[in-house]
C-alpha cells in the first residue's frame, strides 16, 4: 500500500502560477501508474497563466468558485464539477470568489516540464 498525506507534499508555484502539490507522480514515487496527479490552489480573485498541455488533463474542483478557460469556450465551476481539457488547448482558471479555490488535477501521460507551453490568451 502507498499512502500519499497532501499537507506532507510540498507545496510550489507551477509554471502557470498556481500554488502546486504533487501527489503521485511516476517518475517521483513508487507507483505503477501513467498519469499524475497534484492538488492546485489559487487564492481569491487570482487565475492562472494561459496555458497549453502536450497532453489531456482533468481538473476536479474540491472547494471554491471560478470560471474555466478553454479556448474560446467559458464556464463556471464550483466544488464537485470535473473538467475535461483535450491536448493542445490553451487553458487557465480563475478564481471568480472571495476564498481559495482548490482542485485536482490529473495528467496522463503524466506531467513534464517540457509538455507544458505558458502562452497568450486566444
Amino acid at each position: 500500500m502507498y499512502v500519499t498525506k497532501l499537507t506532507e507534499c510540498t507545496p510550489f508555484i507551477a509554471g502557470d502560477g498556481s500554488l502546486l502539490r504533487e501527489i503521485l507522480h511516476p517518475n517521483k514515487h513508487k507507483v505503477d501508474i501513467r498519469y499524475s496527479l497534484a492538488w492546485a490552489s489559487l487564492a481569491p480573485k487570482q487565475k492562472t497563466k494561459a496555458h497549453i498541455l502536450d497532453h489531456p488533463e482533468v481538473y476536479h474542483v474540491l472547494r471554491g468558485k471560478g470560471q474555466m478557460y478553454i479556448n474560446k469556450e467559458v464556464n463556471e465551476i464550483g466544488a464537485s464539477d470535473t473538467v475535461y481539457i483535450p491536448a493542445g488547448a490553451v487553458q487557465y482558471i480563475e478564481n471568480t470568489a472571495d476564498e481559495g479555490l482548490e482542485f485536482l488535477c490529473i495528467v496522463d501521460p503524466a506531467w513534464q516540464p517540457e509538455i507544458e507551453r505558458i502562452t497568450e490568451v486566444i
